[in-house]
């Protein structure tokens, strides 16, 4: 028998179903993909061991549960004998203002209860944080969310931010109204690539106003934006941050009637400890900062 069908397999009667076992496997994998390993398990064995709705194992599919439980159950408390108990791993992508700015205190409250905590930390924005994590390159990702997530990737919102325009500080511009009464924006929109949600609001929203301005600078991060601002390369569009100071050479202008942003996480499969102590601190730091 294949090793790696009985797993999922002992998930599946574990949890009680394939969709649940889905949402505890410790590792990314599909739907389709589970249903499909056990269906051939079911074909080399030749009996069916659960009915599907409502689920229920089969006499095969006790006895062959009662066989692999006791190994596969064991296997995350020797995991943690083998490495002394103590070593835990987490690969975290986000942005490099998430990066520098929040992730370092919430690491060390990690720290705290997992002393030997090994972290990765991979920069980038969400279409390639999305693909890190389903290639299993990184443990979660905070970074926006779109409101239906990838297949196979658990999401969590955590934040709303407001999107805004940035001007050089000796503009003439005031509000974004003084732009829309325009005739024709001549100034060059400097922005994050056209797939990520901030570009996406940004287009809808000015859709329904009837006015045309496409990005004329792109950039790779919100960083880059203020900075080039900073030196007149026209004006920024980024999001509103809670507790990020901006710089003196720019001024933000509101968007109101624009939709905002989501900041969330997104992570495959079961939780490890902690992981799962890395994502409560976080929901904490977004109740602060939201307040």
């Amino acid at each position: 028998m294949n090793i790696h069908h009985l797993e999922l397999f002992y998930y599946v009667a574990r949890h009680g179903g394939i969709s649940e076992a889905v949402r505890n496997i410790p590792y990314g994998i599909q739907q389709p993909a589970v249903s499909g390993q056990i269906a051939q398990l079911e074909e080399y064995l030749g009996t069916t061991l659960f009915h599907r709705r409502p689920f229920c194992l089969t006499p095969p599919g006790e006895k062959l549960y009662r066989f692999i439980e006791p190994f596969f159950s064991r296997i995350e408390a020797v995991t943690g004998e083998l490495q002394g108990g103590a070593t835990h791993q987490i690969r975290i992508g986000s942005s490099d203002i998430v990066l520098r700015d929040h992730l370092p205190e919430l690491l060390a409250t990690a720290r705290k209860k997992f002393p030997q905590l090994k972290l990765t930390l991979r920069e980038g924005y969400q279409p390639e944080l999305e693909a890190m994590l389903q290639k299993q390159e990184i443990d979660l990702a905070v970074t926006l969310i779109e409101k239906k997530s990838p297949p196979g990737i658990q999401s969590r919102a955590m934040l709303e931010l407001p999107l805004m325009l940035l001007v050089p500080k000796e503009s003439p511009f005031t509000s974004a109204e003084d732009l829309w009464k325009r005739d024709r924006i001549t100034e060059p929109l400097i922005c994050l690539p056209a797939t990520e949600a901030i570009c996406k609001n940004f287009q809808q929203g000015i859709a329904r106003l009837g006015i045309d301005w496409f990005p004329g600078i792109e950039v790779s991060s919100v960083d880059q934006i203020e900075v080039y601002v900073a030196n007149g390369f026209g004006i920024g569009l980024t999001v509103s941050i809670p507790k990020t100071k901006m710089s003196p050479k720019v001024r933000p202008l509101a968007l109101p009637g624009f939709a905002p942003v989501i900041m969330g996480v997104l992570w495959q499969g079961k939780p490890s400890p902690a992981l799962q102590l890395l994502l409560e601190e976080l929901q904490a730091r977004a109740r602060h900062l939201q307040s």
